[in-house]
């Protein structure tokens, strides 16, 4: 399970991602708004833990942007901000929980449990290119109908290619979507040797991944 945690204040957030992570969440971070926004813009979270104050879009916005967009992810709004105004707020802008800080980290998981078990009624579409088909809710990548085997790491590469299809995916935006700790694949060849074995999946598709020098790769038709 993927969870984003937007949050402005370091030591929290370094907190909350450890004790995610311990707990055997995927977890990426950011400490602003709009960082968050464009987060939740090309990934598919299942839940996010979204600060109230935050630089670059308050994290009511963030809310906002998520349910105009029909974002499937279940936010948990974190926040010192404890009055009924602001609980009420929070929750009609589109905020499926709220906690108030300081809090119990052991609540803060059963909270995140009773998120994921709650249904979101927002179906995530069937992403497709060729004859590929890769779908975010089940995980089940096809070619022609045929499932096709892929490793946690292999899929999420696949998913993001796919997501900004046609556009060119950076080396460091495949790291932090497939990784967890970005900069193990940087300054090595893991990307190329995934890209490899990925492509070798692939064969019969329909679709390549093409290699675009000095800046990433990009998945087309072909």
């Amino acid at each position: 399970m993927r969870i984003l945690v937007a949050e402005d204040d370091r030591g929290l957030q370094e907190v909350l991602a450890l004790g995610l992570r311990d707990a055997g969440y995927h977890v990426d971070t950011v400490d602003r708004g709009d960082d968050a926004i464009d987060q939740l813009r090309w990934y598919e979270y299942d839940v996010a833990i979204v600060d109230w104050r935050m630089p670059g879009a308050e994290g009511i916005d963030v809310v906002a942007w998520a349910r105009k967009h029909d974002r499937p992810t279940a936010i948990l709004m974190l926040t010192a901000r404890d009055t009924p105004a602001d609980r009420i707020r929070g929750l009609d802008t589109g905020a499926d929980d709220y906690l108030v800080k300081p809090f119990d980290f052991g609540e803060l998981l059963a909270r995140v449990r009773a998120l994921q078990r709650r249904p979101r009624g927002v179906d995530q579409p069937v992403l497709g290119l060729g004859r590929l088909t890769l779908d975010p809710v089940s995980h089940v990548v096809a070619i022609g109908g045929a499932e096709v085997g892929l490793t946690r790491t292999e899929h999420r590469i696949l998913e993001l290619l796919l997501r900004r299809a046609p556009a060119v995916v950076g080396r460091k935006a495949l790291a932090e979507h497939a990784w967890e700790d970005e900069t193990d694949p940087l300054g090595s060849n893991a990307i190329d040797v995934q890209m490899s074995r990925l492509r070798a999946k692939l064969v019969g598709s329909g679709v390549r991944i093409v290699t675009v020098r000095g800046s990433g790769y990009r998945a087309e038709a072909g």
